[in-house]
């Protein structure tokens, strides 16, 4: 089995490898940058599925134009969806405060926004990712993984992922910005519970 992971963020390619390994799936993983795929890809959907596909179907594409038809096509779109405002920053996450924000300035709108909630049952959300898979044969499988959590009244450490530092996951008393590395490791999170489903997906199709 060779999967081709629509990514080049190391951090995503090592995690997809822990969930084969811990599944002990006989799978080679390959990512873009193995096989040359450097086109842009324009993801204008308005939901993480749409996204998800559309990249699944750019990279299904140049995998046809360059007769590379032996991978699973795995991709994925996540981010974060606040109760209190209609989902957002949902699709819109990495760019919540403009084209090309900092990680600070994507906090700062989002605290901005949140400021007239102060009552932590008012500032619940949830982390969303979304895998879409596209087999050899073209069947597509989908899979859909969440971490729910509050918004944190103020930042907490700042680097790693970009809303970690306010995100506050259910069953903690801090955001995930400021825990240890093997504290954070503990917390099922939204791409490690979706690439779970999709591996027994795989499996139910016998693979």
């Amino acid at each position: 089995m060779k999967i081709l992971y629509g990514t080049g963020n190391k951090a995503k390619v090592d995690a997809m490898r822990k969930i084969i390994k811990s599944h002990k799936f006989d799978a080679e993983l390959f990512t873009i940058k193995d096989i040359g795929f450097d086109k842009e890809i324009i993801e204008d959907g308005k939901t993480f599925e749409e996204n998800s596909e559309i990249k699944a179907n750019a990279i299904r594409e140049f995998c046809l134009e360059n007769n590379i038809k032996d991978k699973i096509i795995i991709t994925d779109d996540a981010g974060l969806c606040v109760d209190k405002l209609n989902g957002e920053p949902g699709v819109y996450t990495g760019r919540y405060a403009g084209e090309h924000p900092t990680q600070e300035e994507n906090l700062n709108k989002l605290l901005n926004n949140m400021k007239q909630f102060t009552n932590m049952e008012d500032r619940k959300c949830k982390f969303v990712c979304v895998l879409t898979a596209i087999l050899p044969n073209g069947k597509k499988i989908v899979s859909r993984g969440e971490c729910k959590g509050t918004i944190a009244l103020k930042p907490g450490k700042l680097g790693g992922l970009t809303y970690g530092p306010v995100f506050i996951p259910d069953g903690f008393d801090k955001p995930m910005g400021d825990m240890e590395e093997k504290e954070y490791a503990s917390v099922h999170n939204h791409r490690d519970l979706a690439m779970n489903e999709l591996v027994l997906k795989f499996k139910e199709l016998g693979y």
